[in-house]
């Protein structure tokens, strides 16, 4: 989808309008709800259930907030499915959410470089291509570290609560980029020649036979390093969700490929949510706060997603109830 993107409808350089923007973000949500479906169906069949004995197996192998006290294997089954789609659709949720912050920083990035807006489409195409790899690695390797060592969780669940109150004392903060001290601009001009003057899309040129690098591919190199910081936060909240790898993989990539199309969307207006941040920080908060009491408490996963929405459209009605004083 994401080639077909790029290869069919945006194959010139251009800045992409609102409409454009509107009807894809519709597109990549709409393919995000058949997904759902396909796993509310279907979502036995990720880890390949026959029986009753494997169900119960992955029930608890991924801590699945339901009872297998039941010997009915066909209502179990639809238990289980059930669940794994409310457990996906909040990992989305939480994920999509907390990307929008993220379209924050990759503005600043884009207004500190200079970028003209039709290359924006074009990094961020390139850039989301490597975040699906990137979160990739860093879902199963945590999948992996929290079957080995389950007080993971708790350091996830620490991590979120630490973040989500520093984002919310950095909500005012004017993030401007300081893109000549960057520390990922820094290491590129040391490990390739950087052409500064060249403006076009290309990320390498070749020029009296050495290879130089683009400001364009070092704006992506920074887009790239901002995905990883934000990973560090989002998959650990998808965890709360759910300890199923796959789960969290699938959530998490589906509110990534949206984030494109999201961004140009809402580049425009996005500063007039002024509580958002402070929605997002709570929302943080909330969901480590999940993480470390896991084990003394379990709040199912249809509660998660009550919880989840309730903090997300309080903030954001507050925001148009009470929008931001225009200086005079």
């Amino acid at each position: 989808m994401l080639f077909i993107d790029i290869g069919l409808f945006n194959k010139e350089a251009k800045e992409v309008s609102f409409k454009s923007a509107l009807y894809w973000t519709i597109c990549w949500v709409s393919l995000s709800m058949i997904f759902w479906g396909i796993i509310y169906l279907f979502g036995d069949r990720i880890h390949g259930i026959e029986d009753m004995g494997m169900l119960k197996e992955a029930i608890v192998k991924y801590n699945h907030p339901i009872q297998t006290n039941s010997e009915d294997f066909q209502y179990l089954l639809g238990k289980y499915r059930q669940n794994l789609g409310l457990e996906y659709i909040t990992g989305y949720l939480i994920e999509y959410a907390l990307s929008i912050d993220n379209i924050f920083v990759i503005l600043m990035i884009f207004y500190s470089f200079g970028l003209e807006k039709k290359y924006y489409h074009t990094v961020l195409f390139w850039g989301i291509l490597g975040a699906i790899i990137m979160r990739f690695l860093f879902i199963f390797v945590s999948s992996a570290l929290i079957q080995q060592f389950t007080w993971v969780l708790y350091l996830f669940g620490l991590l979120l609560i630490f973040t989500g109150f520093k984002m919310f004392l950095d909500r005012n903060k004017n993030n401007k980029i300081d893109i000549a001290n960057h520390r990922i601009v820094k290491i590129a001009s040391r490990i390739f020649r950087v052409d500064k003057e060249y403006k076009g899309p290309s990320f390498f040129l070749n020029k009296d036979g050495k290879i130089f690098v683009s400001t364009l591919f070092v704006v992506l190199l920074v887009v790239e390093f901002t995905d990883v910081i934000f990973a560090v936060d989002s998959v650990p909240a998808i965890f709360s969700v759910t300890q199923d790898p796959f789960i969290v993989y699938f959530s998490n990539i589906f509110a990534i490929i949206g984030l494109r199309s999201l961004f140009f969307l809402i580049q425009n207006i996005v500063e007039k949510f002024r509580f958002l941040k402070i929605g997002l920080s709570v929302l943080l908060v909330f969901i480590g706060i999940k993480m470390l009491i896991h084990d003394i408490y379990k709040i199912d996963t249809m509660n998660s997603l009550v919880g989840v929405l309730t903090i997300l459209a309080v903030s954001m009605i507050a925001s148009l109830i009470f929008p931001t004083k225009q200086k005079s």
